[in-house]
């Protein structure tokens, strides 16, 4: 007889990584509401309304403001997919895993990169960004605001414009900031911008928001191409057709609009969870949650130095959510992580490629972002290292976090 396995009971952890974050209790308690069919005017006032929430969260008027069903990395795909013509140039700003992830992705589309670079830890100044468009000459650009990988906030001031000037797509990667810093889409002038709920937003990982401008959904509709099982005689695009069906943002925005194609079947609870993770944000309000997450960023930061650990990258371009750690010389990173997660039921994040084995990245966001649960993540971190034997001041971590949250 088949095993069933045991009910999944997973343990009570504290998930103080680069993401996922321990979802907030509302979003849960919203996904177990019951199911709707896609197209009941229930379920399409839903979508409707999240629509409506994520257009501020996004601070944006962009109509064409909805989600993707999958992970952040499936609106990354949408994006990017829907944008760039096989043969096409995509210039991309690039200083940690996921800019090089978004080489990858275009590569896969058929695009042809130019790149401008800056090492890990650090970001790529505008300046650059505006020689390498003049002389790439990018139907997109691409760039990522926060790169968990290297805890860097990309500056982003001024991109649309210049983008605008040369005639390209801009588009943004804000998967581990949406809801934790300001993403001012509009302000920005970006095209397309999409994110995740697993990091600030303070939901499961499984839809993806994404917001469009009126330029770029003009330029995507010049590339629709409904599936011939769907099409009632609308005319094709002009433009080559996009390469994915299920990525197509040509079709999956005829499903949002008051068309309803039925590209799809929504993910019906990630609705749910997603709309309620807006709801949360926008009833806490944009400024004081990033207040919120820059307090706890800054109080991590000082019990960190305060151990006599170093901090990693540049201060002045620090996400607010996601700290950087060298391991000290000596010390098992990777042990460390382990103790923390069997001893205190807390999770750290390791890092990739050049910094594997170098760098612990510490997360508060989202749900996490708070005072006692940045206190409990240091005082754990200090009592493991010193059962490690790593000499450092006793208390000090924690004294100096509540310090840096005393107003």
């Amino acid at each position: 007889m088949s095993e069933l396995f045991g009910e999944i009971d997973p343990p009570q952890r504290l998930l103080m990584g680069p993401g996922p974050v321990n979802a907030h209790p509302r979003v849960l308690r919203a996904m177990a509401a019951d199911m709707l069919g896609q197209f009941d005017p229930e379920f399409t006032t839903y979508m409707n309304e999240t629509m409506a929430l994520y257009r501020r969260v996004f601070m944006t008027e962009n109509r064409w403001t909805f989600l993707i069903d999958g992970t952040a990395r499936a609106a990354i795909e949408a994006a990017l997919v829907s944008l760039v013509e096989p043969g096409a140039t995509v210039l991309i700003v690039r200083s940690g895993r996921f800019g090089l992830l978004l080489s990858e992705i275009v590569e896969r589309c058929g695009g042809q990169i130019a790149a401008v670079d800056a090492d890990w830890g650090e970001v790529v100044p505008m300046e650059r960004i505006a020689e390498a468009i003049a002389m790439a000459k990018p139907q997109v650009v691409a760039c990522v605001h926060g790169d968990t990988s290297t805890t860097m906030a990309q500056p982003l001031e001024g991109l649309g414009e210049l983008c605008r000037a040369h005639g390209a797509y801009s588009y943004v990667d804000a998967t581990a900031t949406l809801g934790g810093m300001a993403v001012p889409v509009d302000a920005w002038g970006a095209d397309i911008v999409t994110a995740g709920l697993q990091k600030c937003m303070g939901g499961p990982p499984g839809s993806a928001p994404i917001t469009i401008s009126d330029r770029a959904a003009e330029f995507i509709f010049a590339r629709r191409h409904v599936e011939k099982g769907l099409a009632q005689g609308e005319a094709a695009g002009a433009r080559p057709r996009i390469a994915s069906n299920y990525f197509d943002l040509a079709m999956v925005m005829d499903y949002w609009s008051e068309k309803r194609l039925n590209h799809h079947t929504e993910a019906t609870s990630m609705l749910y969870g997603a709309r309620e993770c807006a709801r949360i944000v926008l009833a806490e309000g944009l400024e004081p949650r990033f207040a919120r997450h820059a307090a706890a960023g800054r109080a991590m930061t000082a019990g960190l130095r305060a151990m006599g650990l170093t901090v990693y990258g540049d201060d002045a371009h620090r996400m607010t959510n996601v700290t950087g750690v060298l391991i000290p010389d000596g010390v098992d990173g990777e042990r460390v992580r382990t103790r923390m997660r069997e001893d205190f039921e807390i999770e750290i994040g390791t890092a990739f490629g050049p910094l594997k084995g170098k760098v612990w990245r510490i997360g508060a966001m989202g749900y996490n972002a708070r005072k006692h649960k940045v206190l409990i993540t240091l005082g754990a971190l200090e009592a493991v290292l010193r059962a490690e034997g790593f000499a450092l001041p006793a208390g000090e971590a924690v004294a100096a976090a509540m310090e840096s949250f005393a107003p």
